[in-house]
């Protein structure tokens, strides 16, 4: 599914978070989002996912625009979104937060805390819970997983939801280099298998010049530059603004 954006601005009384924002992300590419911190990469996703209204542009889904539509919409329509806090049950186990996520997909919300779920939604999480690598933890609490594990229930949520485009805010926040190496390589599996228009935001430069294939790059809620990794690597103006020093606290 194609993702379009087109001017789109949001602005925090006089400070414009996003400011006339227009950028394409290709059906089934994966692609980066960096910049310093403020630069609006969360609030970008934000406006995306419908957490908050924007003030004027589009957002074009396979070039339907869904900007008028509630978070909840444009799940349906196919935008899933995986948090930098990972967002669960946390008295729930893994299975059972899954199962709650596919049985709310499919409308059955009366259903949702019944000892026995709906047909079909067993199996769905299960499939998702194989995906993303977590059988080993299928009946551990969510609240004593690990914090790499934590964030991977968070991204089967999102996938539960049957999306096709995948936003992906900080997926190897509060990692060791280990344990981000793993992420990641989960991450590139999970946009291999599923072949999903995958956008994630990131501070690791290793990780995001080693699997994306196109970065772009915002600063203070503006298009800085957008490119291919050798392309934002050599890009003086990316240097100065962030590579510069970023590179060095990485």
């Amino acid at each position: 599914m194609k993702l379009e954006i087109r001017n789109l601005t949001k602005a925090f009384g006089g400070v414009r978070a996003i400011d006339d924002v227009s950028l394409d992300f290709p059906s089934g590419s994966l692609s980066a989002v960096i910049g310093p911190n403020g630069a609006g990469k969360s609030t970008f996703f934000n406006l995306i996912s419908g957490a908050f209204p924007a003030d004027s542009g589009e957002v074009l889904l396979d070039g339907e625009d869904i900007l008028g539509l509630s978070k909840a919409e444009r799940m349906q329509r196919g935008i899933g979104r995986a948090f930098q806090v990972a967002s669960c049950f946390p008295t729930m186990t893994v299975i059972e937060n899954l199962m709650a996520a596919v049985t709310a997909h499919v409308g059955q919300w009366g259903n949702l805390f019944r000892r026995f779920p709906p047909p079909g939604v067993r199996e769905r999480a299960e499939e998702v819970m194989e995906l993303v690598g977590l059988t080993h933890a299928r009946n551990v609490e969510a609240a004593i997983l690990s914090h790499g594990d934590q964030k991977l229930l968070d991204i089967a949520i999102a996938l539960a939801l049957e999306p096709r485009v995948l936003l992906l805010d900080e997926p190897t926040a509060g990692m060791g280099p280990d344990e981000r190496g793993r992420m990641i390589e989960r991450v590139r599996g999970l946009w291999e298998q599923r072949k999903l228009t995958l956008v994630f935001i990131e501070h690791d430069m290793d990780i995001v010049f080693q699997i994306a294939s196109t970065i772009r790059v915002l600063c203070y809620g503006r298009v800085l530059a957008e490119g291919t990794p050798a392309e934002i690597r050599g890009n003086q103006a990316v240097i100065d603004a962030y590579l510069g020093t970023e590179e060095h606290a990485t």
